[in-house]
């Protein structure tokens, strides 16, 4: 496939995440649909990268599949699922209504996406979600983020069943905590719980990692950005661990 006549579709493109997959995706020569809530946001975006078209949907919400579906009349080489959800807190205190909204977000987004681009994936191109860490290593805090991330986990492997047929490839990306104005706002959030210091919440989630290092989202856009060479199809329904050696279970 031709990279310059194609793209890339990307959810939560304004995000921390989505803003460094833009550049690097951009960078190999794809042209871009930003998804996201915020004409502001993206507006702001396609000022900065000329390669990239605007959608305006709201993807926790099925008008985004014909939102989605009328910006496309190229073949797509891949989708980027990675919106965020709400630290709703521990599974004892977590609401319900947040553990349904993170799983609709994440894996109804995600189906949601594939079906908007379906009449446009050809061989060779890539679905791919970002999960994360806690859908394999539960927290006490991220009751709804962990749910909602495991139950991605599995959806990617059933589109790897449903799409391999097609020689379209599957796959799930899973940061650990990543180094983003987000987490520093959880933190302060979970300092103010416990009478501490935001820095020393952000020490004890460092520690959590083997390297003692939080993961970035240039390493995600990085990660990314390899699936889209032909060897990546080895690794169809399987989950990319960018934990910075967090996981300690087995397999």
């Amino acid at each position: 496939m031709n990279s310059t006549n194609e793209v890339a579709v990307i959810v939560g493109a304004t995000g921390a995440f989505g803003q460094a997959i833009v550049s690097r995706l951009c960078a190999s020569g794809l042209d871009i649909i930003a998804v996201a809530r915020s004409s502001e946001s993206l507006n702001s975006l396609a000022d900065r990268y000329p390669q990239v078209r605007p959608c305006e949907a709201d993807i926790g919400d099925d008008t985004a599949i014909e939102f989605i579906r009328t910006t496309l009349n190229r073949p797509v080489r891949m989708i980027v699922h990675g919106p965020g959800v709400a630290v709703a807190g521990g599974v004892l205190d977590a609401s319900i209504s947040a553990l349904n909204s993170a799983v609709n977000i994440k894996v109804g987004g995600m189906l949601r996406l594939v079906r908007a681009v379906d009449d446009f994936l050809q061989p060779g191109s890539r679905l791919v979600a970002i999960g994360g860490h806690y859908g394999f290593e539960p927290s006490a805090y991220a009751a709804a983020a962990g749910v909602a991330n495991a139950a991605l986990a599995n959806l990617n492997r059933q589109l790897s069943l449903a799409y391999g047929p097609r020689g379209i490839t599957s796959h799930l990306v899973a940061p650990g905590p990543a180094n983003t104005e987000r987490l520093y706002r959880v933190a302060a959030d979970r300092a103010a719980q416990r009478g501490v210091s935001v820095d020393a919440v952000l020490e004890e989630i460092r520690a959590e990692s083997s390297l003692g290092a939080l993961t970035t989202p240039e390493q995600v856009a990085w990660a990314i950005s390899m699936l889209l060479a032909p060897e990546a199809t080895a690794m169809s329904g399987s989950a990319l661990m960018l934990d910075s050696g967090r996981r300690r279970g087995l397999p």
